[in-house]
């Protein structure tokens, strides 16, 4: 039963990666088209609300595999396979940092898989660390972001008739540490936070009601509480800041990544987690349950498939330009049938993904 239970438990795992690719999908796509604000106030807010939150629930996912990878060496104790999963996770790292710079050599600048190595490669340092040790690094990091946030200039390298869609001197040695580091799309200054939130929450025992229940209530109180005082901050700030800077300290979305986002986007993200758990649990032998978890296990192949192939056909159909939100939605949500068609068929002659296939044969 127990393990039946943790089959379930990691099946929902992928359910939840799905979810999150779509999330990813909706807003990469709308940003690729040009599509940003262009439709009905209804669908401006709905696809504004994964912003930030995909990308969030995909990195807390990946902490949470290599907390559940590493289990059996830390539970354990063994030197040796403590070494062997902490050089496993470096030549992981190593192959999403290098195919990440490749994505963004090849053009697609919003990548997040160099960002993805790093984590990794940080997380390798803490795979025997404490909870309690994992805490306060995370705390140190979050402090840490939000006063380089306010003391440095957070536009710097950004174009300054284009902020936050070119980077200007990524392939510099100053540049792209800054990139890395402090102001890119995904910055180890905060974002290494939701890595650590996921590697914590891969050791709790996710096979129990009771604790996925406390989870699930402590984050929607967490994300309602955080919402409404970010909106409440923001509104009694006007009467000593502009608009623009009460939004760069109290707002919720990801740029810049302050203490408000970190937290909202924390607590969404173990919300959608949890719930998916309870999904696959319930409804685990229905085929778009199946078809989703399927899909939620070849997520590294469908990223670098929707920059390659998706962005290839919307240069092909001239799309890449003042498109609405509603075509946007409705090249999304093919391109995401397409990925689980692609995926059931896949699935049933072979194990893993073909980019998941080769990073395993290489990094194995």
């Amino acid at each position: 039963m127990i393990k039946q239970l943790q089959s379930k438990r990691i099946e929902g795992l992928d359910f939840a990666r799905a979810l999150a690719m779509f999330g990813m999908l909706i807003v990469n796509f709308k940003i690729i088209m040009g599509a940003v604000g262009n439709g009905p106030e209804w669908l401006i807010w709905f696809t504004g609300l994964f912003e930030g939150r995909a990308s969030a629930t995909f990195v807390t996912l990946a902490g949470i595999g290599v907390a559940l990878m590493t289990r059996k060496a830390r539970n354990g104790g063994d030197l040796s396979a403590i070494k062997e999963n902490r050089t496993k996770l470096w030549k992981r790292s190593a192959f999403l940092f290098i195919l990440g710079l490749f994505l963004y050599f090849a053009g697609w600048t919003g990548d997040i898989l160099h960002y993805y190595g790093v984590y990794m490669l940080i997380a390798s340092f803490l795979i025997i660390a404490s909870t309690k040790f994992m805490i306060i690094i995370s705390s140190l990091f979050l402090i840490t972001s939000q006063i380089l946030q306010v003391t440095m200039n957070y536009l710097k390298g950004w174009h300054p008739k284009q902020p936050f869609m070119e980077y200007l001197d990524f392939w510099t040695i100053e540049g792209f540490i800054r990139n890395l580091l402090f102001n890119g799309y995904h910055p180890i200054f905060p974002w290494i936070c939701f890595f650590l939130l996921g590697m914590i929450i891969g050791r709790l025992d996710l096979s129990k009601k009771s604790v996925r229940n406390k989870m699930l209530y402590f984050s929607l109180f967490l994300l309602i509480t955080i919402e409404v005082l970010s909106k409440v901050l923001m509104r009694l700030s006007l009467s000593v800041l502009d608009g623009n800077s009460a939004a760069f300290l109290f707002q919720t979305g990801p740029i810049p990544p302050n203490i408000f986002y970190m937290l909202s986007n924390s607590a969404s993200a173990i919300i959608v987690i949890v719930v998916s758990i309870y999904i696959v649990e319930k409804f685990a032998g229905q085929w778009l349950i199946k078809s989703l978890i399927q899909t939620g296990q070849l997520t590294l192949t469908h990223y670098v498939s929707h920059v390659f192939i998706g962005v290839g056909i919307l240069a092909l159909l001239n799309r890449l330009e003042n498109q609405t939100l509603a075509f946007s939605i409705l090249f999304t949500t093919l391109f995401f049938v397409g990925s689980i068609l692609f995926s059931v068929l896949w699935r049933r002659k072979y194990k893993r993904g073909p980019i998941e296939w080769v990073m395993r044969k290489i990094t194995n």
